[in-house]
């Protein structure tokens, strides 16, 4: 089955390897007709991304994604058709960048301690955008310490290695409340990746209270065992099944751009409710403090 949508994608404006105009490239190469881009806390590519999505006749689609964490594991919050320019939305992203940042001298920090021999300043290079830690782990591989960005993660900066620090952390109905102060439409990312099943059907009545719409159904690696037990839920809630590659550039993810199969009736369902929303004026949001490590 052609695949024409990819609805989940990341750029060097967070933590992708691909400039959004590089990302738009591949995209047009790979057949895709409509792209997201959703790059971790920033909206700072998606100018850029819309002129090359124009010239390359693909449909744009403005997004975000937003890392949360909650009792039971950690849940991503994509955000889509947002009006992104809105003062108070690009403040709070701000908040979490700066967070990002830190976070990001605190792994070098605890690498060079550990006597890898990576620079912050060439980090930041790496990144161009907002950091993440695929820019360190790209360090490591140039510097020859691993020999994949895999490994990398592996090895040293990911969830249970040396160098790993915990991110500013907000609940996930926060996200949510966020993306709708943009007027934008929450989804709930590869939601059996993080957390699961079991854990996803505890918060899905709070998140949809928030003002979730949407379920990421048709993600990267899952089953088609995965996407039905994904699509009853989604069915359950009345919530949008949407889908997309997660794609961060090769090496990062197993799944390439465009390589994940997405209905486009639910690029047709997110539009026809976004057409909706337009005209209104949406909620305020303030963020809170950040979740306290346990």
């Amino acid at each position: 089955m052609t695949n024409i949508v990819d609805l989940h994608t990341h750029s060097t404006a967070s933590d992708g390897l691909y400039s959004p105009t590089e990302l738009l490239r591949q995209a047009h190469a790979a057949g895709l007709k409509t792209l997201a881009l959703t790059d971790h806390d920033s909206t700072e590519g998606i100018e850029e991304a819309r002129g090359a999505a124009s010239e390359l006749g693909i449909d744009f689609i403005p997004g975000i994604e937003l890392n949360t964490d909650a009792d039971g594991g950690e849940i991503h919050v994509l955000g889509y058709f947002l009006e992104y320019e809105r003062p108070a939305f690009q403040a709070i992203l701000k908040t979490l960048r700066d967070a990002r940042v830190r976070r990001g001298q605190r792994i070098v920090e605890l690498l060079n301690e550990q006597g890898i021999q990576i620079s912050w300043d060439h980090v930041r290079e790496l990144a161009q955008g907002s950091v993440g830690r695929p820019h360190i782990a790209k360090a490591l591989l140039e510097a020859g310490y691993v020999q994949s960005i895999g490994e990398a993660f592996d090895t040293y900066i990911g969830t249970k290695s040396p160098a790993y620090v915990p991110r500013y952390k907000i609940l996930p109905e926060d996200a949510v409340r966020l993306i709708n102060s943009a007027n934008g439409l929450a989804v709930i990312a590869h939601p059996l990746t993080t957390p699961g099943l079991e854990t996803l059907r505890t918060w899905l009545p709070g998140l949809q209270k928030a003002g979730m719409v949407g379920l990421e159904t048709y993600y990267g690696p899952y089953t088609h065992k995965d996407e039905e037990s994904l699509l009853s839920l989604a069915s359950q809630y009345r919530l949008i099944p949407t889908g997309g590659s997660d794609f961060h550039g090769p090496g990062i993810h197993p799944t390439p751009l465009g390589g994940r199969f997405v209905p486009p009736t639910a690029v047709e369902r997110l539009k026809a409710l976004q057409a909706e929303r337009q005209g209104t004026i949406p909620p305020t949001f303030e963020l809170p403090p950040p979740v306290e490590e346990k």
